[in-house]
């Protein structure tokens, strides 16, 4: 336990002196995104037809620099490497998935960025890679760490075959996603980042998991690290390039701790913004332009409530939170 914790604080150090001279090029090399990126970002798969307009108050995020995962990312490997964790299955698996969606969240942030248009990502493209992605590591944790169990709360531990690598597929895919879509606001997927993070470190370490409890808490420290940065009014933003690497590590760590069952409640904050999400395209889509949701992810819902950026925020912490507990609790019982 000492030393996963000695880990975070050094993670969250290390992440936050990495910042400034990051933040730094990013500003001079122009690393942001168009005011529409904020304003006006169409509903996927409309066409462009839907809008989805943030709150005019976010009109003065344009220009912040973007792409800023980076440096979490890099507070997470030096830690890494300093703590001698590197090359071990509990920790080289999540950091090379984390490596292999922050290559593709990189690659895709670049080409959002203004005046590098001709540089997008198709999306056809993106979702092939992820899948694949996705896919690649489902099988490294079905045949190489040999994982095919869940671990089912007041039931036991259970195999599941074969079964496990369309789960994990899926897991994989939606919770990289989710963690995404919630890079939207201040501060807010970094700090429910950072919760989960060790509420997993906190079930591995009750297994003995040493080393995977340490990573998940060296993530967790990076995020923190990153939410000095970040946090309202933010001095820069995450980006693909660090949630899809902190959605992907995040579902890894969950079914090396068998404990992938909890993943919604420790989660529930990238769950609720995911699903929000695609309910809101699946429903503009079938009524022919209706809504559910006043705008569509979860936390510009609640803005357009009348909630100020920091009360969605906080109070979307404290939900995660108590999500993470009741799942620590749950884990407990088998």
């Amino acid at each position: 336990m000492t030393h996963a914790l000695v880990l975070g604080a050094i993670s969250l150090i290390v992440t936050v002196v990495a910042g400034w001279p990051t933040i730094w090029f990013l500003r001079q090399r122009n690393v942001s995104k168009e005011i529409y990126e904020y304003l006006r970002a169409p509903v996927e798969g409309s066409a462009g037809d839907a809008p989805t307009l943030a709150p005019e108050r976010h009109a003065a995020k344009a220009g912040r620099p973007t792409m800023g995962g980076i440096f979490l990312l890099a507070g997470v490997l030096a830690t890494t490497l300093a703590g001698n964790l590197f090359g071990r299955y509990s920790v080289g698996l999540p950091l090379v998935v984390m490596g292999s969606l922050a290559l593709l969240g990189g690659i895709d942030d670049f080409g959002s960025l203004r005046g590098r248009e001709q540089w997008a990502l198709n999306k056809r493209v993106k979702l092939v890679a992820f899948i694949a992605i996705g896919a690649a590591t489902a099988y490294a944790l079905y045949d190489l760490l040999d994982l095919r169990r869940v671990h089912i709360p007041f039931e036991g531990s259970h195999d599941i075959g074969g079964l496990y690598l369309l789960v994990a597929l899926g897991v994989i895919v939606v919770t990289a996603g989710g963690v995404a879509v919630t890079d939207g606001l201040d501060g807010l997927v970094a700090g429910t980042s950072a919760i989960a993070f060790a509420a997993y470190g906190a079930i591995a370490l009750l297994q003995e998991q040493t080393y995977l409890g340490a990573f998940c808490f060296t993530v967790t420290g990076a995020s923190l690290g990153f939410l000095w940065h970040n946090s309202h009014p933010a001095a820069v933003f995450m980006g693909d390039i660090g949630a899809l690497a902190l959605g992907g590590g995040l579902a890894v760590a969950a079914f090396m701790t068998g404990h992938w069952l909890v993943l919604p409640l420790i989660g529930i904050v990238f769950l609720a913004e995911g699903a929000s999400s695609y309910v809101q395209i699946g429903y503009f889509k079938l009524t022919g332009g209706k809504r559910i949701f006043r705008m569509a992810p979860l936390h510009h819902h609640f803005e357009e409530l009348g909630w100020s950026e920091v009360q969605v925020v906080q109070r979307f912490w404290i939900v995660g939170a108590l999500g993470a507990i009741i799942g620590i609790a749950l884990a407990m019982e088998v």
